[in-house]
């Protein structure tokens, strides 16, 4: 399989992510939903994108000290799917991936798809709180599902999915703001875990040690 190429990846991000906001204009109007004026901007709410994104961020960090074999193999399968993309990518590129995937995503899910679940249940409940959990519960299973590189993924992509479900009462710029920072940096972490274990190769591929006649093991008397 070719590797991806940082041209590839930006074009594939414009595409799907891309194709993802307009997904979201066209459901909306399908399903009644005027998902542009929700976006209304307001310092509070972006203030408030910004701190919401720390909480996983940190706990991003956290999990790159903690053992566990299911998380291993998802840094390993995102390295191995995106890590040279990302690293041979400029800052600018970085910031774009990160504001498109939290454009495309939170518009669609958080700004449609959510919202079509809360109605639907309203329908049968007549309970808006039910009908609120319903709707955040319904349409983060699906994007946990969407998410499914690894069953732990998927399930870690929807409980972050229903975090950003809560933040949409702050409004819709909210969870976009908190999505698109959380990844800028998430991209930042994998970059510099890409160039430290390119480092690390080439410093083992200059060791003494690995210099011919020196590291083979002597023969037997």
């Amino acid at each position: 399989m070719n590797e991806l190429s940082r041209e590839r990846l930006m074009r594939l991000a414009v595409l799907c992510e891309g194709g993802l906001a307009l997904a979201a204009i066209g459901l909306g109007w399908l399903f009644h939903i005027e998902v542009l004026s929700h976006l209304r901007f307001s310092w509070s709410g972006f203030l408030a994108g910004l701190v919401a994104a720390v909480p996983p961020f940190l706990l991003l960090v956290a999990s790159e000290w903690v053992k566990l074999r299911p998380l291993e193999r998802i840094r390993d399968l995102v390295l191995e799917m995106l890590g040279p993309a990302l690293a041979a990518c400029r800052w600018y590129d970085l910031v774009l991936l990160a504001a498109l995937a939290g454009f495309g995503e939170e518009l669609l899910f958080r700004g449609v798809v959510q919202l079509s679940f809360e109605r639907w249940a309203l329908g049968w409940t007549a309970s808006v709180p039910v009908s609120w959990i319903a709707g955040l519960i319904l349409s983060n299973v699906i994007f946990g599902l969407l998410h499914g590189i690894t069953r732990t993924y998927a399930l870690l992509a929807g409980l972050m999915g229903i975090y950003f479900g809560v933040l949409v009462n702050f409004g819709l710029e909210t969870p976009i703001v908190a999505h698109a920072v959380y990844d800028y940096l998430a991209f930042l972490i994998l970059v510099r875990t890409v160039r430290r274990r390119k480092s690390n190769a080439e410093g083992n591929a200059e060791s003494p040690l690995n210099v011919a006649g020196h590291d083979k093991e002597p023969r037997g008397m």
